[in-house]
């Protein structure tokens, strides 16, 4: 058995609170030092970190719980007020990217075989947005509960949706074995077990720390975890719904409980000082750049630039047509212009020979895509909130706002304690 993997972690965790610490001196949030520290870590970089399967697994459970996180801290009532707005904003903000995508592509590759199906994936590829990142990125400058912010998250959930019946399509016509009317029962059915399950584990949740006399408040962190874990394994495994979309449903569930701030502090430091950092390291260490041609850089500058626009008009004008603001319109456009690793994956599917979707001239350029979109959107987020109300500070040290989280939790543990004996 091999522990270089207690190396890489150490390395990790070192070199994203580093950088963490450089990029906020420049007023920037931290979760850019740690993409960073990934990309200069990674194969693009010194070379010094490889993509391994416990890494993979460990970011993949990092990304779970920031979902789940975000789902214990999104209020239900706000998030069925904007899921209309955050419907037509994620409509909008699918059919721009996958035309604009489509065109740019078959402009310039029109000419090669089977040009029109490899011009429509890449528009599907453009379609989709990191909503991880974005909520890491929310969360950090406190705007995560607002309108603006919810918007944006009920658009970003809806989006992975709609992008997946996109390439539901696109692999159908590519001939895989895919039929779209399962694939759209089984989402139906998804939510109809999100419902189910939701009214389940609030019951109980409800019922036994009302119920039950000297309850271990340790419980509820693990049997929230439990159903997160599970939740997210059911909508991979059996709907075909990404994991983080049944992680964040169960977020949702969670957060209805009575111990739901406790629940919430728990997961802080966990993920913080763990997960977090090492979800977005390994973003670079996927990252492999391929040799560019003149030609190569033309396109990938353009991709980037359809890739911004598409998703900050789209979105921007699906906010706009349900009455938000010029600003708020253009930060949920730009709170929606990220891409990451829900973008690789897709990109990967493509390369499937039996679909022949994408090739090395187009992965390269759309691997540059990401690695700018996932620094670009946190940079952008922080510059057009901070300009909102330049009154407002918000505190950006995640350190001291967990130490806080436990100092309340320790206060809020001692008075359930005091009223239980009292009792």
């Amino acid at each position: 058995m091999s522990y270089h993997f207690l190396l890489d972690i150490a390395l990790i965790l070192l070199s994203t609170k580093l950088l963490g610490i450089l990029i906020k001196r420049f007023q920037m949030p931290q979760v850019v030092g740690a993409l960073l520290a990934g990309l200069i870590l990674g194969p693009a970089g010194l070379k010094v970190l490889q993509e391994t399967d416990f890494l993979k697994s460990l970011a993949e459970l990092g990304v779970v719980v920031i979902m789940f996180t975000a789902g214990m801290e999104t209020d239900i009532h706000e998030l069925r007020k904007t899921g209309k707005v955050g419907f037509l904003v994620a409509l909008i903000g699918v059919i721009a990217p996958l035309l604009m995508g489509f065109g740019l592509t078959y402009f310039f590759y029109r000419g090669e075989a089977n040009a029109f199906m490899k011009s429509f994936f890449v528009g599907v590829v453009l379609t989709a947005t990191s909503v991880s990142i974005t909520v890491e990125t929310l969360q950090e400058i406190g705007k995560l509960q607002t309108k603006v912010g919810t918007t944006i998250l009920a658009a970003a959930l809806i989006d992975d949706i709609l992008g997946l019946i996109a390439l539901t399509i696109i692999t159908s016509l590519a001939g895989a074995d895919v039929n779209i009317f399962i694939v759209l029962g089984k989402i139906i059915l998804f939510f109809l077990f999100v419902v189910v399950v939701g009214f389940g584990v609030s019951y109980v949740m409800t019922w036994y720390s009302k119920k039950v006399q000297h309850v271990n408040l340790h419980r509820f962190p693990i049997a929230a975890f439990v159903v997160c874990l599970i939740m997210a394994y059911v909508a991979e495994e059996f709907f075909g719904v990404a994991d983080i979309i049944g992680a964040f449903s169960a977020g949702m569930v969670i957060g209805s409980t009575p111990k739901a701030k406790y629940i919430s502090s728990k997961f802080g430091p966990l993920s913080y000082l763990l997960l977090t950092p090492i979800f977005f390291a390994s973003i670079g260490t996927i990252i492999v750049l391929p040799e560019m041609t003149s030609t190569l850089i033309l396109f990938s500058i353009l991709l980037i630039f359809v890739a911004v626009t598409s998703k900050l008009v789209g979105c921007g004008l699906g906010a706009k047509l349900n009455g938000f603001t010029m600003k708020e319109s253009i930060q949920v456009g730009f709170g929606m212009v990220c891409r990451g690793e829900v973008t690789l994956i897709v990109a990967n599917r493509g390369i499937d020979p039996k679909l022949n979707l994408l090739n090395e001239n187009l992965f390269g350029p759309i691997v540059i895509m990401i690695v700018f979109a996932a620094l670009f959107t946190p940079i952008i987020l922080k510059l057009i909130f901070k300009s909102e109300d330049d009154s407002l500070i918000v505190n950006n040290d995640l350190v001291n706002s967990y130490e806080k989280l436990g100092k309340l939790d320790y206060v809020e543990e001692k008075l359930l304690d005091k009223q239980i004996t009292i009792k």
